[in-house]
């Protein structure tokens, strides 16, 4: 009798090591690094490529996991109680299922799923040629249950619904990315790169363009001689040229170019047809992707293009450092003029001009105003206020509290933005006419 219970005993105890082994694989598998796994099975490791084969087929994975968990974890209380009906009679029922919860709970559930937690990829690559022969094992069984589930996933988004997965992943490596920062892996300017690209699916050109009202143009109609001299003036190597109106763009004119057409005209400068050496313009639509528009500009092999609206209006210019600038920041080099557009004042302010990119503002200060409705700060204001301020009004939105500095006509050219203490008006805003 004494052997019995004793062969038991070392059953139950057996069955709740595998209820732990598969409660911990189960933790470890599916918490372990994808990114991490994949690097070291090219690099060689057996061990991360049996891990990437198993969760290459994750429902036979999971599938096995619950199958052996549930057979292991059943017969474990089925042996304990019949082991306590042995000892105490049928009162023994109430102690095994006391005593058996508080064992799977503790042993084969909590204490294994804390460890695999703590060192995911180790416990992955140990248990995976474990776990990889047991799959094969019950196979027969796990394939009629990833019938049966696939079957049921037939009615919510799948692993086939391209968009959902797309976004999941954007949204998954968005989220690594922002904890790492937080925690101090990954570098604030390295983070501010890796957010650079992936919001490169999110914007269209006339988020990050140059507005027109901006930019530098020549008249095709004055003389080769005003023309070199406003070339010579400019920290730009591409003008646009325009004739009879700045919205009629004809050409784009290349420094290189202009040298090479004076290098054969002996230097002289009067005979100079500018025209006969500029590159036709190339328009694209204001609603054009910038990940669509880099892609263009790589294969055309081009560096500048005008952006236009739905009526074929010139809306302003576009170009292949405006894109890598949303992923590296600004670019300067020595003929770029350094004008201070954000102005952090020591008294917790911040002076901006108005035609600012809100996204700009955002990554300087950390801050998270909206860019949905406005592209500029000036924009931001006048969509929220519903009119054009006066120097001097105040009004507090978003959790910002923003004062008109200046006015030029019907634009406004500087701003005076601090975040409100907590507790304050959010989204009210307020339209206090102060005067300084």
């Amino acid at each position: 009798m004494s052997l019995e219970l004793g062969l038991i005993l070392l059953a139950i105890v057996a069955l709740i090591a595998l209820s732990a082994f598969f409660n911990g694989s189960e933790t470890a598998l599916t918490a372990a690094s994808r990114a991490r796994m994949h690097a070291m099975e090219q690099e060689g490791h057996a061990g991360a490529k049996g891990v990437n084969k198993l969760l290459s087929t994750p429902e036979k994975m999971i599938g096995t996991v619950l199958l052996g968990n549930t057979l292991v974890d059943v017969l474990a209380s089925a042996l304990a109680a019949s082991l306590a009906v042995m000892l105490v009679g049928d009162v023994g029922l109430i102690y095994a299922t006391v005593i058996m919860t508080l064992l799977i709970v503790i042993f084969a559930a909590v204490l294994p799923k804390t460890y695999a937690l703590v060192s995911p990829d180790k416990v992955a690559l140990m248990v995976a040629p474990i776990m990889h022969f047991i799959v094969i094992a019950l196979s027969p069984v796990t394939k009629a249950i990833e019938i049966i589930v696939r079957w049921i996933l037939k009615l919510t988004p799948s692993t086939r619904d391209d968009a959902a997965n797309i976004l999941a992943a954007h949204e998954e490596i968005r989220g690594t990315i922002d904890l790492q920062t937080k925690e101090g892996t990954v570098a604030r300017h390295d983070a501010e790169m890796l957010g650079g690209v992936l919001d490169l699916r999110d914007l269209q050109v006339a988020d990050i363009m140059i507005h027109r009202t901006k930019m530098e143009t020549l008249n095709a109609d004055e003389s080769p001689q005003a023309i070199v001299d406003e070339i010579l003036h400019s920290q730009y190597t591409r003008m646009p040229i325009w004739r009879d109106e700045p919205e009629n763009i004809v050409g784009v004119l290349h420094t290189k170019d202009l040298l090479i057409a004076l290098g054969r005209s002996a230097w002289d400068i009067s005979k100079l047809d500018i025209m006969s050496f500029a590159t036709p313009p190339w328009f694209v639509p204001d609603t054009t992707a910038v990940k669509h528009q880099l892609n263009a500009f790589l294969k055309r092999k081009a560096q500048m293009a005008l952006v236009v609206d739905e009526y074929g209006e010139v809306q302003g210019l576009i170009s292949l450092e405006d894109i890598l600038e949303e992923i590296v920041g600004q670019i300067a080099d020595e003929h770029d003029t350094h004008e201070a557009h954000i102005r952090v004042q020591a008294d917790g302010t911040v002076n901006v001009d108005g035609t600012v990119a809100i996204r700009d503002l955002n990554r300087h200060m950390d801050w998270d105003l909206p860019d949905e409705e406005a592209t500029t700060m000036a924009g931001l204001v006048i969509h929220e206020a519903q009119t054009i301020p006066e120097p001097g009004q105040v009004f507090t939105f978003y959790g910002y509290r923003f004062e008109i500095l200046r006015k030029t006509r019907n634009k406004i050219s500087a701003i005076r933005v601090k975040p409100v203490e907590a507790g304050g008006a959010d989204t009210a805003v307020e339209a206090s006419a102060l005067r300084s």
